[in-house]
């Protein structure tokens, strides 16, 4: 297949030999979409996707502009062009707006770029308590974003507290099966924050070809009993979320262009460092805000890895420090240390 054109005739043949699981050599990355010699491309699973090992999260917390207004549109452009530029060529959305913001961003360019979203809304009960919904918001997302297709179709499932039920996990499974079958999507996953939850799901349905998990700057593979062992069996596609903790790594907590600017693009070069490191990871999703912060995601994957003594000291002191200044919303990441 060319990946710079996807036909919906290609989508059906994909989805005829969706059964299979087994481990082959990576393509190409030269063929890749928006393909740049600086950056590292990764196998995204048994997708065969390649995608930069630094993507793009879709969230805009700390943009300094309303979204809808045309400095927020000409952020976002800007953002998305720079990640092109600098060979960065997934972005993952994970609610309707994002969705829509991205269509527009990517618009003439979407063969530059693999897109990966959510707009069902699967933490809805009442969403997820029906395949004709689930379908529903595809297509309606298909018809209003104007994008055509979707590369991975990534349901966001409910998270640790409030848990979808058995019903609902196999209503977002059958809507996904649908999706591949129909040639909606290319691929297919859920984004999940139920860490226990993950091997025993990957393990039952062929369906879940990608996982979008935390897996942040301070996370460590547990010894025994470690997801990744189930990614690696399965051969799953794993993008991680969370990398800078939605920005407690930071000294200005994340804020774009902060006098601390310099301290924190160095603490955000040494994170996507260390989460690099980890072989099965096939990208780290963070949200890029400004054009200089995509810059220097860039630069980071040009670094080396392996950490001297004095940047695994300052390591360890960041991440515990990160760990302790949790936002209350966001006390629950501190269970991904050991995944």
């Amino acid at each position: 297949m060319n990946e710079q054109t996807v036909s919906r005739r290609e989508f059906l043949a994909n989805a005829a030999g969706a059964g299979a699981v087994a481990m082959t050599a990576a393509p190409d990355p030269r063929k890749t979409r928006s393909y740049n010699p600086d950056m590292e491309y990764r196998r995204l699973g048994r997708t065969n996707l390649m995608i930069s090992a630094v993507s793009m999260g879709g969230h805009w917390k700390r943009i300094p502009y309303k979204p809808g207004t045309e400095e927020f549109k000409k952020n976002r452009r800007e953002v998305i062009y720079a990640c092109l530029e600098h060979g960065i060529n997934y972005i993952d959305a994970c609610s309707h707006s994002e969705v829509m913001v991205y269509a527009e961003a990517i618009k003439g360019r979407r063969e530059e770029i693999y897109f990966g979203f959510d707009s069902t809304g699967a933490r809805d009960p009442k969403i997820a308590g029906s395949v004709d919904k689930l379908k529903q918001g595809l297509d309606e997302a298909l018809k209003a974003s104007g994008i055509g297709y979707v590369d991975i179709w990534r349901i966001t499932i409910r998270e640790h507290a409030t848990r979808n039920t058995p019903e609902e996990i196999e209503n977002v499974v059958a809507a996904l099966a649908w999706a591949k079958q129909t040639g909606r999507v290319r691929f297919t996953g859920v984004s999940t924050h139920h860490r226990p939850w993950i091997a025993e799901a990957v393990a039952k349905y062929p369906e879940l070809e990608v996982i979008i998990t935390p897996y942040a700057a301070g996370s460590k593979q547990k010894p025994v009993g470690s997801m990744f062992d189930a990614f690696r069996k399965y051969d799953v596609g794993f993008i991680g979320i969370k990398p800078f903790a939605s920005g407690a790594l930071f000294a200005s907590k994340g804020v774009p262009d902060s006098p601390t600017k310099q301290e924190d693009d160095e603490r955000a070069r040494l994170a996507l460092r260390y989460v690099l490191c980890c072989d099965v990871l096939a990208a780290t999703i963070p949200g890029l805000i400004t054009v200089d912060q995509v810059k220097n995601a860039a630069a980071a994957v040009k670094e080396r890895r392996q950490f001297d003594q004095a940047e695994s000291e300052r390591h360890r002191a960041l991440t515990a420090a990160m760990w302790n200044n949790l936002a209350e919303s966001y006390r629950w990441l501190r269970e991904w240390e050991w995944v």
